[in-house]
């Protein structure tokens, strides 16, 4: 089943912040980090998120939980550009047949995975502290968002769970009527892009209903509205802020006193 309820303690001191304030400090902390193609700053960007994870109140079994694909992907980028890199340039490091690893590719590869776990981390430690309905209040009171778009964000939010249950009753169907692959290969990768499309078509579907039975609703009116729970940004907030700025600008900071800053343009 697909959980997208927040995981953290209650009371822990991070996953107390304003939605608003923690959505923008992952955003303040990942955006320094695309400037550079190195592996130094973003692996110690991540031993920072690593290190503050318990300050948000999630478990690191609960973590790597939920990132496991995020790592799968990683794995996936490094053999690829282990494998297949145009650029061989450097010290060889291991010659093994038509797998000719060098310093070059092997500093690229782990430069690519390390910032791309970099900048996915803090979005995922974040949506797995915030409720959903908190983020919404917080994006139309403190970020000045359109109701409009932040209520159907939430409803497209919560919807996404029920993805996982009708791919199940949709393979479960055509199981009932006789289609299956088997154990070709071919034959199931036909099959899961015909079960995508079908889902894609069901998803599409309940989102215009839901949308037609919103703007009936008056989700859409030009009237002020009113809002029932408070959410209010403090000063710990901006100092939240302020603080995932800092912290990247010191990973970016050690990466060009070491020598290994590499600009993404230039």
């Amino acid at each position: 089943m697909i959980d997208l309820e927040p995981v953290a303690t209650p009371g822990a001191p991070l996953a107390r912040r304003n939605p608003v304030a923690k959505l923008a400090a992952a955003m303040v902390f990942t955006i320094v980090l695309v400037a550079t193609l190195d592996p130094v700053a973003p692996a110690i960007a991540i031993a920072v998120e690593l290190a503050v994870l318990p300050l948000f109140g999630v478990r690191y079994r609960v973590l790597a939980r939920r990132a496991w694909p995020l790592l799968a992907a990683a794995v996936g980028i490094l053999v690829t550009l282990v494998l297949f890199a145009a650029d061989r340039s450097g010290p060889v490091l291991v010659e093994a047949g038509p797998v000719l690893v060098t310093q070059g590719v092997l500093v690229t590869a782990l430069g690519l995975v390390l910032r791309m776990l970099a900048v996915a981390l803090p979005g995922i430690i974040v949506f797995a502290t915030t409720d959903p309905t908190e983020l919404a209040d917080a994006l139309i009171q403190n970020a000045k968002a359109p109701a409009r778009f932040a209520i159907g964000a939430l409803a497209a939010f919560r919807l996404v769970p029920l993805l996982e249950q009708e791919w199940r009753m949709i393979s479960m169907a055509r199981r009932a009527r006789g289609v299956d692959a088997g154990r070709n290969p071919v034959a199931k990768l036909r099959l899961f892009a015909s079960t995508a499309f079908t889902l894609l078509v069901g998803a599409i579907r309940r989102g215009t209903r839901l949308a037609v039975a919103m703007d009936a609703r008056g989700f859409d009116a030009g009237t002020p509205r009113t809002v029932a729970r408070r959410q209010r940004f403090t000063r710990a907030d901006a100092l939240l802020v302020l603080a995932a700025a800092l912290l990247a600008g010191a990973a970016l900071t050690t990466s060009i006193l070491l020598g290994t800053f590499r600009p993404l343009i230039g």
